[in-house]
């Protein structure tokens, strides 16, 4: 081998690499870890194939791999290497005394980056080994900036949805804050009538249950749901002289009363809450009938908005079937019997088709919620 002057590697970006000797040869081994050394790299040495890949780990920059060597030569090794994902941009320099296209076509067929043939020119070597070290420590800088990339796009990640959890959180608390407010709004109108909590439940509970049978999504069923309670708020304008009489109301009255339907719109209207707009349209529209005859605008058919004509059937259900002050409350067949005769004049038909085929589950919900 031709001696040469030792020349320190000035890149800075290559300086302090390991390299993996890998030569059955003792003698080659050392001259080569000698002249390595002298360049300021660390070196490993392995003196067979096996015993270089028990060696081998992410800490080396290069291998330089001696191709004739017994029980499992270079070629095996180096296919071995790039089996690996981990070693897929590990530089391997061929030391080898083939010279036969043959065999380097299949060197590099198995991965290896380069050749040095023997006897080993140190000046050669030296230049190989730089540009491949150099081409290292580039994949290796790029590598090292995508990891530290995806590590700071993970952390933000992370962060980002620690945020809209409790962003979500925070959405939620009031969001049921907000309809536990409107409950309590309607406790308090309902309570002057001598009603409950539970009526409240049971007819926004209906009203839900006819939303969805009719095939409502599931968030209008959820709007419905939460703004229907809301449907009787305008009876807090209603004296109590009136609202509490125990007989039949004279005919000057009546027009008092039927006051709550227009009342209650105007409280509830022009907010910018989902659940006060829809509550607006339930509390003017409920009291609406399908043959025109309701009130407070006399709409008939389609013209009265969704919203009121299921409010309509869930209201009428619940106030045949519980104690009033002017009435008693009717048995469920003698409030169904009445409720049919006004199918196609008092209620959409539709809807109340709708009623009586889920009329087991609105059983369920008056058990469940009963006074």
């Amino acid at each position: 081998m031709e001696k040469e002057r030792k020349v320190p590697l000035m890149d800075d970006s290559i300086k302090k690499s390991k390299i993996l000797i890998v030569d059955d040869e003792l003698i080659n081994r050392k001259v080569l870890e000698g002249l390595l050394k002298s360049y300021g790299f660390e070196c490993v040495c392995a003196d067979s194939g096996n015993a270089a890949l028990k060696l081998l780990d992410g800490s080396f920059d290069l291998i330089l791999l001696d191709i004739m060597m017994p029980d499992m030569d270079g070629f095996a090794v180096a296919k071995a290497v790039r089996s690996l994902p981990l070693y897929a941009d590990l530089p391997i320099v061929m030391v080898t005394a083939l010279s036969a296209k043959e065999d380097r076509l299949r060197a590099v067929e198995f991965g290896a980056n380069d050749f040095i043939a023997k006897p080993i020119d140190a000046t050669e070597l030296r230049v190989r080994m730089t540009s491949l070290l150099r081409m290292k420590a580039y994949h290796d800088e790029v590598n090292g900036y995508q990891q530290h990339l995806e590590q700071m796009v993970a952390e933000k990640t992370r962060t980002l949805r620690e945020a809209l959890t409790d962003l979500e959180s925070a959405r939620q608390a009031t969001v049921s804050a907000h309809i536990e407010t409107i409950q309590k709004l309607s406790v308090a109108a309902e309570y002057k009538d001598e009603d409950t909590a539970s009526h409240i439940m049971r007819m926004s509970r209906y009203c839900a249950l006819i939303a969805e049978r009719y095939g409502l999504e599931a968030e209008v069923v959820d709007v419905v749901l939460n703004s229907s309670p809301m449907h009787d708020i305008g009876k807090i304008g209603i004296p109590d002289a009136i609202l509490l009489k125990p007989g039949k109301l004279d005919a000057a009255e009546w027009e008092i009363m039927k006051g709550h339907a227009s009342i209650g719109a105007k409280i509830l209207s022009g907010g910018s809450s989902k659940l006060l707009e829809i509550g607006a349209i339930i509390a003017a529209s409920h009291h609406e009938k399908w043959n025109g005859t309701g009130y407070p605008q006399g709409l008939s058919g389609e013209d009265i908005p969704l919203f009121g004509r299921i409010c309509a059937l869930a209201d009428v259900y619940d106030a045949l079937t519980t104690r009033r002050p002017y009435k008693e409350a009717f048995s469920n067949e003698k409030a169904l019997g009445i409720m049919k005769e006004g199918r196609g004049q008092h209620f959409d038909p539709t809807l109340f088709d709708v009623f009586m085929d889920n009329l087991s589950d609105i059983l369920i919900i008056q058990r469940e919620y009963q006074d």
